[in-house]
């Protein structure tokens, strides 16, 4: 069997089609699998590194705007997508997949609509609650249409093709034992919150942590906390953090990074988790189960964050606050109340596990055989 996977732009993207492929070489040790992706995205270094060969073509993002220089970028990416077509058309000649699978991106969209027009069985998963601009223009084409979100069926025309499997997670999110993970990170007895926005990190949400671990000092370090800063909030964040007064030598339990490396386990440890709203975050929140306040970006198309954010609301799974209204004042009041009110934290915890399909990655991968054989 012959798969080609499609995707690109982030890693909400690409960990997914990664996700699937694994599951796809330990089922059938020789199917071949290639990665199709765009020129300088993040996929170039995330594919190879997990051990899979990828063909990089054209790729460029569409402006929602009628400024010269969008209109410029929008020709030019029009000229882009008609060369990944071309280039899309003779790939799929040489490596005759038997089934290709999109998961999201500008990247994705040349590969799967080639394969739809030239009879290859395809399907398309989309990691988020509002369909991106790649899903839409693909959608009525493709033969089976993969969300993450039930509730997002209804914003698809075609909804006999709309298949719920959820978003493919590392299984470290859905198997790491509570106890085993705070005895490892070495935690005492107060509760642990995690907190981080992203790997480049966000400004406003960073100035607005800056001062919640000024709160935590202020207030005797009732938990134990560990943020993230990302690359760009490191460069300049410590220093703030300083002129506030934080001693982390002093405040046992505080702990500030750039990166937190080791998440799963984090996760699994936490009884509290502070983040964006992307696809990815809320899924990994959801397989491990962890109450969480989620702050969606309000930079996003589609405003498709807070969408994700509300989903796992009406669940009860979380408490969303938006940026607007978001202040380190008032982030450390709803996780003091939050964490204060046990029975509240295991129905939040109830229903996000209720939520989550830990078999999402081995889902995906069944309707793939079920495609080549067809």
């Amino acid at each position: 069997m012959n798969v080609i996977i499609t995707c690109g732009g982030t890693g909400g993207h690409i960990n997914p089609g990664i996700a699937v492929a694994n599951i796809l070489k330990e089922r059938y040790p020789d199917c071949k699998i290639l990665f199709v992706g765009g020129i300088d995205g993040m996929e170039e270094e995330l594919v190879p590194k997990a051990g899979y060969e990828i063909r990089l073509l054209p790729s460029s993002s569409l402006r929602r705007s009628l400024m010269p220089k969008s209109v410029v970028h929008n020709v030019k990416g029009v000229w882009h997508v008609l060369s990944a077509l071309s280039q899309s058309k003779k790939l799929i000649r040489e490596f005759k997949p038997d089934v290709i699978l999109g998961t999201g991106g500008y990247a994705s969209f040349p590969a799967l609509y080639m394969g739809s027009r030239m009879g290859i069985p395809t399907c398309v998963h989309e990691a988020n609650a509002v369909p991106g601009l790649a899903t839409r223009l693909v959608a009525d084409h493709v033969d089976q249409i993969l969300v993450t979100f039930a509730e997002s069926a209804d914003r698809y025309r075609a909804k006999e093709k709309v298949k719920t499997v959820g978003m493919p997670v590392r299984r470290e999110f859905i198997y790491t034992n509570r106890q085993a993970a705070r005895k490892e990170l070495g935690l005492d007895d107060r509760p642990l919150i995690v907190s981080a926005f992203g790997s480049l990190g966000a400004r406003e949400m960073n100035k607005a942590m800056a001062d919640f671990l000024k709160l935590e000092q202020d207030d005797g370090v009732p938990f134990q906390h560990i943020h993230a800063t990302g690359s760009f909030g490191w460069r300049w964040m410590p220093d703030l953090v300083r002129e506030k007064g934080v001693d982390f030598t002093k405040s046992t339990g505080l702990d500030m990074r750039e990166y937190i490396y080791n998440m799963p386990t984090l996760m699994a440890a936490a009884d509290l988790v502070i983040s964006r709203a992307g696809s990815s975050s809320c899924n990994e929140i959801a397989a491990s189960g962890t109450p969480c306040i989620l702050i969606p970006s309000p930079n996003v198309t589609d405003n498709h964050q807070e969408k994700n954010a509300r989903i796992l609301e009406d669940r009860g799974g979380c408490i969303v606050v938006l940026e607007s209204e978001c202040t380190g004042k008032r982030l450390y009041e709803e996780a003091k109340r939050l964490l204060s009110d046990k029975p509240r934290c295991e129905k939040m915890r109830q229903a996000l596990l209720a939520g989550a399909i830990p078999d999402s990655a081995e889902q995906i991968c069944d309707v793939i055989v079920k495609l080549a054989h067809k």
